[in-house]
């Protein structure tokens, strides 16, 4: 697939790196030098300098035979204009950009059928508040991952000393749980990923994915692990979208929620948007105003500031002062590894987030959810089946018929509003959402091949 970029910056280079793994005929557009220079150096594309949003560049880009176009930069309105000159003067098939600013996400018919020309608007910080907000409500998980509209989660726990059946074998939780179907979908130990079977012992510190209906979630993980207390107090350092964003929707949900922001302008600004939260002026690294703010009470310090090392410090000083669990927003991928094995308990990359969103529009076969997981090295898919047993792979098959990549499973079936927990002979249906997990993401060619339609034999 040919792939138009604009924007190298996070996201841009990220998506690139993820896209030209995957055999893709990549250009990157920037009108940083820089950040091209060091963009060609790692990876094998092409990179254009000028503006995105510019007929000239796009032509030299290639946009007169370009597949997709992805307009990522830093500005809405280079973003949404690059879209729109993509379709009038070249026609391109496929749109997508990157629009932050909420006050265009509130008109819709910006994006209408009469609106811009723009095909699919991701919002990075909708895509974050969404992700931490998940983080707040299963407090004892280090990711969790929604399919099926929610129906349906992906969840990774640690393995803590104690959990009912850390040190026995998975197939353990049939007897722990004889009413809870659940998966589990892969394991690492150490960094390395444990292909599960049912004779796979758990050990302490193992990292679990397993896949169960959303309302079995918290029964699993407490196989895996002591479960703590729901969280009540919550603080947040930064009052910028994502900050605003993520104590609105907290309050909604009742939690107990305190805000700090260093702008006093911007202070004011949140004060008439938030209706029950605590809003503070000052410094969130700050040891006098959080000891004041009663930082050891906190279930929760989650750092969302614009600037990481802000983030990094405020969080790690919530910690030494007694907040129960922190997190941190981390823009520099090569920081998150690092962060998590100090103090801070998870560091949250928005490149990552976003990333899965895009992702799920550039997949062939039908792919319509896509979660990059462990830095980009593992993904989770959510595909649909379509066909019949001639013109499909995998429907009117028994699961353990299908020629799955290795290290791939496949962990839960979304047939009409049944969520069901894949077994080895479970048979595929044509319309199923098939879930997998894929521990390498080179393989995920393979995996689309076998979801696209065609005729396999007369």
């Amino acid at each position: 697939m040919k792939i138009i970029i604009l924007g190298a910056g996070q996201v841009g280079s990220s998506l690139a790196s993820n896209l030209v793994s995957e055999a893709n005929d990549i250009t990157v557009v920037d009108h940083d030098a820089t950040l091209l220079h060091n963009l060609q150096e790692h990876l094998d594309l092409r990179t254009i300098m000028g503006q995105a949003a510019h007929p000239d560049v796009l032509l030299k880009a290639g946009a007169e035979d370009a597949d997709m176009l992805i307009a990522v930069t830093n500005s809405d309105e280079t973003n949404m204009v690059a879209c729109q000159i993509a379709y009038s003067v070249f026609h391109t098939p496929k749109k997508i950009a990157r629009v932050r600013e909420a006050d265009f996400l509130k008109h819709k018919e910006i994006f209408g059928d009469r609106g811009l020309a723009v095909d699919v608007h991701i919002s990075p910080e909708q895509l974050v508040t969404h992700y931490i907000e998940r983080l707040i409500d299963y407090p004892d998980a280090l990711q969790v991952l929604d399919f099926a509209d929610g129906r349906v989660q992906l969840v990774a726990v640690k393995a803590y000393y104690g959990g009912p059946l850390v040190g026995q074998a998975l197939r353990a939780f049939e007897d722990y749980l004889p009413n809870v179907e659940t998966r589990i979908a892969a394991m690492f130990r150490r960094g390395k990923p444990i292909i599960p079977e049912g004779d796979t012992v758990i050990e302490v510190d193992d990292e679990v994915f397993f896949v169960a209906a959303t309302d079995n979630i918290r029964a699993v993980m407490a196989g895996l692990r002591k479960l703590e207390q729901p969280c009540k107090r919550i603080m947040i350092a930064g009052g910028g979208n994502i900050g605003t964003r993520l104590a609105s929707a907290l309050e909604k949900k009742k939690y107990y929620v305190k805000l700090i922001e260093h702008n006093t302008n911007r202070t004011e600004i949140i004060s008439e948007i938030l209706n029950q939260t605590i809003v503070l002026q000052g410094d969130a690294a700050d040891e006098d105003l959080l000891r004041e703010e009663n930082i050891d009470e906190m279930d929760i310090f989650c750092a969302v500031t614009n600037d990481e090392q802000i983030n990094i410090l405020s969080a790690m000083l919530a910690k030494r002062m007694g907040a129960h669990k922190v997190m941190a927003l981390i823009n520099r991928p090569a920081y998150v590894d690092l962060i998590e094995s100090s103090t801070i308990d998870i560091a949250i990359s928005p490149q990552q987030a976003t990333i899965g969103t895009l992702l799920t529009h550039v997949r062939h076969g039908d792919v319509v959810v896509v979660h990059s997981l462990r830095r980009g090295a593992a993904e989770a898919i959510e595909a649909i089946a379509h066909g019949d047993k001639h013109t499909s792979k995998v429907v009117g098959r028994r699961i353990e018929q299908i020629k799955l990549p290795p290290g791939t499973t496949i962990g839960a079936i979304v047939r009409g509003e049944q969520v069901l927990m894949a077994h080895h002979d479970m048979v595929i249906k044509s319309e199923d959402h098939v879930i997998l997990f894929l521990v390498d993401k080179r393989r995920i060619a393979a995996v689309e091949r076998l979801f696209q339609v065609g005729i396999l034999f007369l």
